[in-house]
């Protein structure tokens, strides 16, 4: 679905119309629907100007893992990830910089499963932005972290984008 609007909630909620993640959700007006080989082909074609994703990981050359842990008994699900990080022209990453653990998600080099090689642009972080570069990680905004302490809690070689 093109147009696909907020969460449905109470009466709103049609069982057929689902995001993703499987969560009722609603059209806005002038909402369109296309076939499921279209969609691939809009990816895959380079139809898309950006894509934003979740992930479990980035690397500091740009490499994404957001479709497996590699935990034992995880159900992998790499769905259209690989094909939306590739086929977009621009791929921002929305995570928190940490785990629950306090380990970086940020890295030089990716532990997990990769979904797509030196794809991401940007990453959106609860403390910082970064932009991907290929030959840097800039650091473009903090919030409630200073750029010492960034530059001290991830391996990673941090620059301070200037403004």
């Amino acid at each position: 679905m093109l147009g696909m609007g907020p969460a449905a909630t109470g009466d709103a909620i049609d069982p057929d119309l689902i995001n993703a993640g499987k969560l009722p959700v609603t059209e806005l007006p002038g909402a369109s629907y296309f076939h499921h080989a279209d969609s691939f082909a809009m990816m895959r074609g380079g139809h898309l100007d950006l894509c934003v994703l979740g992930a479990y990981q980035v690397s500091a050359a740009g490499d994404l893992a957001n479709w497996h842990t590699g935990e034992p008994g995880a159900i992998p699900a790499v769905g259209g990830a690989m094909d939306l990080a590739v086929g977009a022209k621009q791929v921002y990453v929305l995570m928190s910089l940490f785990t629950r653990a306090g380990e970086p998600k940020l890295v030089k080099e990716c532990t997990y499963p990769l979904t797509a090689l030196r794809c991401v642009d940007r990453v959106y972080t609860d403390v910082a932005t970064f932009e991907i570069t290929g030959d840097a990680v800039l650091v473009r905004e903090t919030w409630g972290i200073s750029f010492h302490e960034l530059r001290s809690r991830l391996d990673v070689p941090l620059t301070a984008a200037t403004p």
